[in-house]
């Protein structure tokens, strides 16, 4: 199985927004009190993922 740099940086941008959605579900299931905290986190993860996915094709 090859990787080139288009699949690299599409993989990379699915684990980025599934840590995005875990960290913003976490805060708002788990930790209630700290949700804005973890909300914040996440939806920077949902912005560097968005940046991968728009550097995929051309790079």
């Amino acid at each position: 199985m090859g990787l080139n740099k288009n699949k690299i940086f599409g993989y990379s941008s699915l684990i980025l927004f599934l840590f995005g959605t875990a960290l913003i579900l976490l805060g708002f299931l788990k930790y209630p009190d700290h949700a804005i905290g973890f909300s914040v986190a996440g939806v920077g993860f949902y912005a560097i993922a968005w940046a991968f996915n728009a550097l995929r094709g051309r790079v």
